[in-house]
C-alpha cells in the first residue's frame, strides 16, 4: 500500500521547491536476491515495526517476506494461484493477500505466516487500499467476463467479514485513500474514468472522465494539496487532476507501461515505475504542475514497488527470467 504524508507548509504557501540533485532522484542503495524465486511481481506491502517487506512474486505463485536488516527471505508463502495486492495491518499482525486466479482474499496471521480465513471475491483479485480509521480494507476484483462483474469489496478488517460489493462498469486496476474526506478513488482503466467511493455509504458519489489520456493504471494522492496523480498507457502519459473537482490540470511525458505510482510529500516528488523498464521521476509543484526529472532505467518487466517514504526508500521488483528474482532498493532525495 502506498503511504500518504503531509507536506510542508512551505510547499502550501506556493514558495520554491529546494531539489538537491534533482537531476539524479534516485541512487540504487541495494540489491536483494531472491533465491529460486522466478517470474513478475505485483504489488508490496511493509511492515515498518519488523522491519519486513513483502513481495507478492504472482509469477513465482508466493509472497516472499523478505527481514530487510539481513536481506534474507525469512518466510515464502505457497499454494497461492496468482497473488496481486498485499496489505499488512500492523494493529491486527494480519497480511491481507488478493489472489487473482483463486478469486479470494487470503488473510495471514501468526509467527510464522499461516493461513486463518479466506473471503470468497472473484476472478482478478487485485489492488487493495485500508483505512485505518474505519479498519475497512477495499479490494477490486472482477471483471474478466459477464460471469465475474467488476468491483469493489469493502472488508472489515477486524471482523474479517465482506460488507459490500459496489459493482463498477470495468475491473478496478489502482484504488487510493483520501482519508481526510473519507473518500476512496478507483482507476477503471477500460473506460478511462476514475470513480470518487463515499468511505461512509460505499457508493460511487462522483465519476470523472478522463480527456487527455486513457489506460490509467496507477494512482497516487496528495493528500495536503488535494491533488490526484495518474499513470496513463494510452499514450504514456501522467496526469494530474484536482481531487475535488476531478479537472485536468497538468500532464507530461511518460514512459510504456505505467504501473505502479507514488508520491512523496518531503521531496514533492512523483515516481512512475513502467513496464519498459524505467522508474519516471517528477517534481510537482503546488499548483499540481510537473516538471520532469532524470529516469532510472531498471529492467524490461520490472513494474512494480513500493514507496516508503519514512526512509525515503523506493523498493522496485525485479522479475527473474534467466536469474533469481531481486528486489533493488533506491534511496530518494527526501533526507
Amino acid at each position: 500500500m502506498k503511504s500518504i504524508l503531509l507536506v510542508g507548509a512551505l510547499a502550501l504557501l506556493g514558495a520554491p521547491f529546494a531539489t538537491p540533485g534533482s537531476d539524479a532522484p534516485l541512487s540504487l542503495q541495494r540489491t536483494i536476491v531472491l533465491s529460486g524465486v522466478t517470474g513478475k511481481f505485483d504489488h508490496f506491502a511493509i511492515d515498518e515495526s519488523g522491519n519486513r517487506l513483502f513481495a507478492a512474486a504472482t509469477g513465482n505463485h508466493t509472497v516472499e517476506v523478505v527481514d530487510l536488516r539481513t536481506g534474507q527471505v525469512v518466510e515464502s508463502l505457497s499454494q497461492l494461484g496468482k497473488p496481486h495486492g498485499v496489505a499488512w495491518v500492523g494493529a491486527m499482525r494480519r497480511l491481507f493477500v488478493a489472489d487473482g486466479a483463486k478469486g479470494e482474499l487470503d488473510v495471514f496471521e501468526g509467527s510464522p505466516l499461516m493461513l486463518a480465513k479466506k473471503i470468497k471475491l472473484s476472478e482478478d483479485a487485485d489492488d487493495m487500499v485500508y483505512d485505518a480509521a474505519t479498519q475497512l480494507l477495499y479490494v477490486g476484483h472482477g471483471g474478466t467476463d459477464a460471469s465475474n462483474p467488476a468491483a469493489i469489496a469493502v472488508i472489515d478488517a477486524a471482523k474479517l467479514v465482506l460488507l459490500s460489493d459496489l459493482p463498477v462498469g470495468a475491473h478496478p486496476e489502482a484504488l487510493e485513500l483520501d482519508s481526510k474526506h473519507d473518500r476512496v478513488f478507483a482507476n477503471i482503466s477500460d473506460t478511462g474514468q476514475v470513480l470518487v467511493i463515499d468511505g461512509a455509504t460505499h457508493t460511487v458519489k462522483e465519476t470523472w472522465h478522463l480527456t487527455e489520456a486513457k489506460g490509467n493504471t496507477p494512482l497516487a494522492y496528495n493528500a495536503d494539496l488535494d491533488l490526484l496523480l495518474i499513470g496513463c498507457r494510452k499514450p504514456s502519459t501522467i496526469v494530474v487532476l484536482n481531487a475535488q473537482t476531478g479537472k485536468e490540470v497538468a500532464s507530461a511525458p511518460a514512459d510504456a507501461g505505467a504501473d505502479d505510482l507514488f508520491y512523496e510529500p518531503g521531496t514533492h516528488r512523483a515516481y512512475l515505475i513502467t513496464g519498459s523498464g524505467m522508474v519516471d521521476s517528477y517534481e510537482v509543484s503546488a499548483e499540481g504542475q510537473l516538471r520532469p526529472l532524470k529516469a532510472t532505467t531498471t529492467v524490461s518487466g520490472a513494474k512494480t514497488g513500493l514507496l516508503v517514504p519514512s526512509q525515503s526508500a523506493l523498493f522496485v521488483g525485479i522479475p527473474g527470467v534467466d536469474t533469481s528474482a531481486q528486489v533493488r532498493m533506491y534511496l530518494t532525495s527526501g533526507k
